[in-house]
């Protein structure tokens, strides 16, 4: 029998959520994560709702962006689809990856999810890559922007599509390998 590898175990992670989540950029992360050892919370707005994907798969949130302290954290998740969208109407989800990109904690955005990174003021002066038709509200954000699959700046970690998931995901997980 062979043992598996959980180099995140103890590591504390949010992945954030709403409605019209981009199902894969959600869940591979999250068994990926789960996998290595994490504890991720699927947070959301309230507590116990479930999203429906853009292709209907149903996600049960854990915790809402309120009761989520990034002091608690070791990193925060945002998938794409047209989920950041929506988290952009509300002040506590980019509040949320503004005070965990403040602490240094990692910070990892796919998809569309760069949406959310623009609307938390943590892109000028970082280089990052997303959803080639959001280029250009990553650039006026101040970010350089790359199109490569995955783009690792410091804490910050960004990608472009859900065929980039697995770069996106072995990043993330050699990034909080890492932090010890």
């Amino acid at each position: 029998m062979t043992q598996v590898l959980r180099p995140l175990k103890g590591r504390t992670i949010a992945l954030l959520v709403e409605q019209q989540y981009q199902d894969l950029e959600v869940w591979v992360p999250y068994y990926r994560l789960v996998e290595a050892g994490a504890d991720v919370a699927l947070v959301g707005r309230k507590p116990g709702q479930v999203y429906q994907g853009k292709f209907g798969y149903p996600c049960p949130v854990t915790a809402s962006y309120g009761d989520v302290s990034a002091k608690a954290l070791d990193a925060v998740l945002v998938p794409g689809g047209f989920a950041p969208d929506f988290m952009r109407r509300y002040p506590e989800p980019a509040r949320l990856v503004a005070e965990a990109f403040a602490l240094g904690r990692l910070v990892a955005a796919i998809c569309h999810g760069a949406w959310l990174l623009c609307s938390a003021g943590v892109l000028r002066g970082r280089s990052a890559t997303c959803f080639f038709a959001i280029a250009d509200d990553v650039k006026n954000a101040g970010a350089d922007y790359s199109d490569q699959p995955v783009v690792v700046d410091g804490n910050l970690i960004t990608s472009r599509k859900p065929e980039d998931l697995p770069a996106f995901c072995a990043a993330i997980v050699a990034y909080l390998a890492q932090q010890g």
